[in-house]
């Protein structure tokens, strides 16, 4: 090998070398919370800086207590919202997700790492939500979309499932509503996180759902995820049931 060749790859790799530790550096500066190993604290980071600076996020604080358990429900437009809504928390949050999407051979290394509970949508869900009150019972901050799938502003409205009313009255924590608005990849799953845009996450009060019926705090939350002209052209489909 000539001088030259050995010089130019040398070259190169401690540029590479001064590349990864300056990216890595970023992500830890970027970190908002902690998930209690150096390696998902830069995910976090390098998961922050995307939704900034390739999705242009903004969003208000998510008013989340320091420590104790905490649920945070969002309405579901795409893949990307579980990215989005991490970004705006300063706590790990630990999502429940579809069983199919859980089982992706190429993520369910990272769903597993992040502590996310797969839901079985054609059985019994049981499971999954024992599994979430005990990780609330224990302090985590559990989040999902009550909706249960992507549901789209101009879809035909849907009830809420009840296991979030559920899951906050068992285990008495405050119920934290999220909008997600912005996203380009609307409607799509993966894909929604490559597609850039100007997204925004907006926070709501917690909502308190002990000492009242299942479906008075889901009319509440409907309301609260719903978009100001959906709400206006459709009924709540909470109120339209209790009332019937």
């Amino acid at each position: 090998m000539s001088a030259t060749i050995y010089l130019t790859l040398a070259a190169g790799g401690i540029l590479l070398a001064w590349l990864w530790r300056r990216m890595l550096r970023a992500c830890e500066a970027a970190n908002g919370a902690d998930w209690g190993s150096p390696w998902l604290n830069r995910l976090d980071g390098l998961n922050r800086i995307l939704c900034r600076r390739w999705h242009r996020l903004q969003h208000d604080p998510l008013p989340l207590p320091e420590s104790g358990g905490a649920l945070v429900a969002s309405n579901h437009i795409s893949g990307l919202d579980p990215l989005l809504l991490i970004a705006a928390s300063s706590r790990p949050l630990r999502f429940l997700i579809a069983r199919e999407e859980y089982e992706r051979w190429w993520l369910r290394w990272l769903f597993r790492a992040v502590g996310c509970i797969p839901v079985e949508r054609a059985r019994d869900p049981r499971a999954a939500l024992y599994q979430a009150r005990r990780a609330l019972e224990a302090g985590e901050v559990v989040a999902l979309f009550p909706h249960g799938r992507i549901h789209l502003d101009h879809h035909d409205p849907t009830p809420l499932k009840r296991g979030i009313a559920v899951l906050a009255q068992m285990t008495g924590v405050p119920v934290f509503p999220a909008r997600v608005e912005g996203v380009r990849g609307q409607g799509l799953t993966v894909v929604a996180a490559f597609i850039p845009g100007h997204a925004r996450v907006r926070c709501f009060a917690p909502l308190h759902c002990v000492g009242h019926p299942v479906e008075t705090c889901l009319e509440k939350l409907w309301d609260i995820l719903s978009a100001p002209t959906h709400r206006e052209r459709h009924a709540n489909p909470h109120r339209r049931d209790k009332a019937g």
